[in-house]
């Protein structure tokens, strides 16, 4: 199991899509330390940056870029078939890449944001920001892993689930909310840290639980979904 998540994370920086990671949160960060030079109040401008770049884009876009690219190009170009001759259990495969895209991910967001929430102003909602980012680092990363295994475009699904379902539905069909990864990042971080920048529209037993809803039926299904692949990589 180490072995395949070493190989995965070797394969994941080596290649050119590890730069998209880069130019968001550091947009995310730049924009922040550009208000505080301007001494403008974190009242003006913290919804907009906090809530309407750093949660709702550099977290979901973030966990969409490596969930899809720690096992999607495998299914693509067909070297998954090397790794399903292995005498590893397709339990392990998944567990390891999950752990990698879970890890990258919240690394690679929950910094920034932490960083953005010091500038704010609080050191208590940057780490607000740092644990939500985290619990959605770790749904996300469930959802788009499965989504690489459903779709032979996992990036255009995983678009439209950002987009569309939470992005245009979310905000305008309060049953959707429900079922949005990004509303239990909202929630989690106006809990830890109130604010008037941040306004969470579930509640907090329900974020935590659909989280956990989230994690554990995606790891599963794409467990599931692994193990209907036959050695031509093929699905049965």
């Amino acid at each position: 199991m180490s072995t395949v998540a070493f190989i995965t994370a070797r394969g994941l920086f080596g290649r050119r899509r590890a730069l998209l990671l880069l130019p968001l949160p550091i947009l995310l960060v730049g924009l922040a330390l550009l208000c505080r030079a301007y001494d403008v109040s974190p009242d003006q401008w913290g919804r907009a940056v906090i809530v309407g770049l750093g949660l709702t884009v550099v977290l979901p876009v973030v966990a969409l870029i490596v969930g899809t690219g720690v096992l999607g190009s495998e299914v693509d170009d067909g070297t998954i078939v090397h790794i399903l001759t292995k005498p590893l259990p397709r339990r392990d495969i998944i567990l390891a890449k999950y752990a990698v895209a879970a890890t990258v991910t919240t690394v690679v967001s929950a910094v920034p944001l932490f960083l953005t929430g010091l500038l704010a102003g609080s050191a208590k909602l940057g780490a607000a920001l740092a644990v939500a980012s985290l619990v959605g680092a770790l749904a996300y990363s469930a959802l788009f892993l499965l989504f690489s295994l459903l779709s032979r475009r996992p990036v255009l699904v995983g678009l439209v689930y950002i987009l569309v379902w939470e992005g245009l539905l979310g905000n305008f069909v309060s049953g959707t909310k429900v079922l949005a990864v990004g509303q239990y990042v909202v929630t989690i971080t106006d809990k830890i840290a109130p604010t008037t920048m941040i306004e969470s529209s579930v509640g907090l037993t329900t974020a935590l639980v659909m989280s956990a809803v989230f994690i554990v039926l995606g790891t599963i299904a794409a467990i599931n979904r692994l193990g209907s692949f036959s050695l031509a990589g093929e699905t049965s």
